[in-house]
């Protein structure tokens, strides 16, 4: 099991094996990879699983991802908004999908005195970027 930690800004997200210098990171947000694997059935595609862990009032910049994204709370609750829709926060055991290219302008704990935790499950070509700070 890898664990990475990011510096400068928080956020939920992703990546393998890529450079850790493509994430904008609170140095404290703790990201760890579970899973990264070719997929078989799907030539050209990965499936990444990773497990982040926001301190209280924790919050992620605006990003997007190249690849498919599913998130599951495991613990605590996390306020998520996609580009067009509008914000909502998750509780434990429940979850969301992000479309390829989604603009995921909120990432956050909901909670500034609680913890939280997310599991993130991605697919993607091994070239396309996990995620992609968004300009403001």
């Amino acid at each position: 099991m890898n664990v990475l930690r990011f510096c400068a800004a928080p956020l939920v997200a992703l990546t393998l094996a890529v450079s850790t210098s493509a994430f904008a990171h609170d140095p404290s947000e703790k990201v760890t990879i579970l899973q990264d694997q070719m997929l078989k059935n799907v030539p050209g595609k990965k499936a990444l699983m990773i497990e982040v862990d926001y301190k209280p009032g924790q919050s992620s910049i605006a990003h997007k991802h190249d690849g498919t994204a599913m998130a599951y709370v495991l613990e605590g609750s996390i306020t998520s908004q996609v580009k067009g829709e509008k914000e909502v926060t998750y509780k434990a055991g429940e979850f969301w999908y992000e479309p390829a290219g989604s603009e995921h302008l909120v990432s956050k704990n909901a909670s500034t005195t609680q913890p939280a935790k997310l599991l993130v499950f991605m697919v993607l070509s091994p070239d396309e970027k996990v995620l992609i700070p968004l300009k403001n």
